[in-house]
This record gives structure tokens, C-alpha cells and sequence, in this order.
């Protein structure tokens, strides 16, 4: 079988043997996939900066059947978020999107939704500028939260309160860029970005690691 050129996001990377990696990564095609990247520790890969999180990438693998893990060949990157990742806020909120990407994309199942949902977020962050993002990550963080939850198939009724509810109605009608302006901070549509926290942990039965952490910013 021929090797596989799929366009992708890096979710997350795990230690696998001296200078291997495991990489879980989204596909516009095949869906949430994992395979095993040979060597990619090593100073010299071919791989370079495509397996940090959340980089657009076109993946090249070879998927053998009824194996689970793939064999990573090289990837070509195509967008990276290093700007987004030297900045705390910014890195919190990556490190944020791509958990909750891992937890509720099931694998193998194609979601264009939900990769486009990505892409939109991740422009909304790099559009920010630096001294913008400390407070202006709120908004693409709870506009992934509220589509996440809702493409998921999970999303339900809300005890929140009116501003917020108003918000969530406005995100599930238009385009994060396309938004009315208003200003965001930490306390804004917070009770709703809490809801929808608690329903994904009840959804995937386990506490997501960087929830905690966005409590801190």
C-alpha cells in the first residue's frame, strides 16, 4: 500500500522508545490518527518543528491494515503556532485546545467541522496582538469550548446567566471573526466556559489537565 499525504494538525506527542515519538494527529480525511515517528528526537528528522502542537502540516505516513499505529514518514510544515507558544496566555490556550481536541475526537472518523473549527480559532489567536492576548484569548478559547461540546453531540442546556447565554447564541450563529465587538476578559461568559468545562469531564469520566492551568491566567 502506498504512502498517505494527508493535511493535519500535531495534537500531541508522546516518548516512545530512545529517540522515538508516538504523534496523535488530525487529518481532514482520515480523522484522528496515531502513528509512530522513527528517530524524530533525534537533532537531524524529518520531521522538524511540524510534530510542536496545534502545527497545520501535511503528514506523509503509511497506514497498514487492522495495525493501529501508523508509521510517520516526514511532514511538511505549513503553519506553525511558535509565535503563539512563546507567549503564556497564548500557550495555555494551545495547550488547552489541543487537550480537548485529543479527548473528544474519536479516531478514524473524519470531521471537517471540526478542522475548520480549528483553523478559524487558531487565526483568531495569531491575529491577536501581544499586548492583546493576555485577556483576548477568552474569546477564541470559549468559542472552541462551546463548538467542540456542540459538533461532540453533547451540548445541552445551560444554567447561565443572561449575557452569557446571549453570547453562546451569537457564537452558534456566526464565525468567530465575525463576532460584535466587545471587550473580553478573564470574568466574561466565565459560568458558560465552566458549563461547557464540566460537560466535556463528565462526557470523557477524567479532569482535563489544562483547564486547571487556564484558571490560573
Amino acid at each position: 500500500m502506498p504512502s498517505k499525504v494527508s493535511e493535519a494538525f500535531t495534537l500531541r506527542t508522546y516518548p516512545f522508545r530512545e529517540a522515538d515519538l508516538v504523534v496523535s494527529f488530525f487529518t481532514r480525511d482520515q480523522g484522528r490518527l496515531r502513528g509512530i515517528a522513527r528517530s524524530a528526537k533525534r537533532q537531524k528528522n524529518s520531521f522538524g518543528s511540524g510534530l510542536e502542537r496545534l502545527s497545520l502540516v501535511r503528514m506523509q505516513y503509511y497506514q497498514k491494515e487492522n495495525v493501529e499505529l501508523v508509521r510517520l514518514n516526514s511532514c511538511d510544515l505549513v503553519q506553525s503556532q511558535f509565535s503563539l507558544a512563546s507567549d503564556y496566555p497564548s500557550g495555555v490556550a494551545l495547550d488547552y485546545i489541543a487537550e480537548l481536541s485529543e479527548q473528544l475526537l474519536p479516531s478514524h472518523e473524519p470531521n471537517e467541522k471540526f478542522f475548520r473549527l480549528l483553523g478559524s480559532v487558531l487565526d483568531q489567536l495569531r491575529s491577536l496582538k501581544p499586548e492583546e492576548r493576555a485577556e483576548g484569548v477568552w474569546l477564541p478559547v470559549t468559542y472552541f469550548s462551546l463548538w467542540a461540546v456542540r459538533l461532540s453531540g453533547f451540548l445541552e442546556e445551560m444554567r447561565i446567566e443572561d449575557e452569557s447565554l446571549a453570547i453562546a447564541k451569537e457564537m452558534l450563529t456566526k464565525p468567530v471573526g465575525l463576532l460584535a465587538p466587545r471587550p473580553w476578559t478573564k470574568q466574561t461568559a466565565q459560568d458558560l466556559r465552566r458549563a461547557l468545562i464540566q460537560s466535556v469531564e463528565l462526557h470523557i469520566e477524567r479532569r482535563l489537565v489544562t483547564a486547571r492551568a487556564l484558571e490560573t491566567l
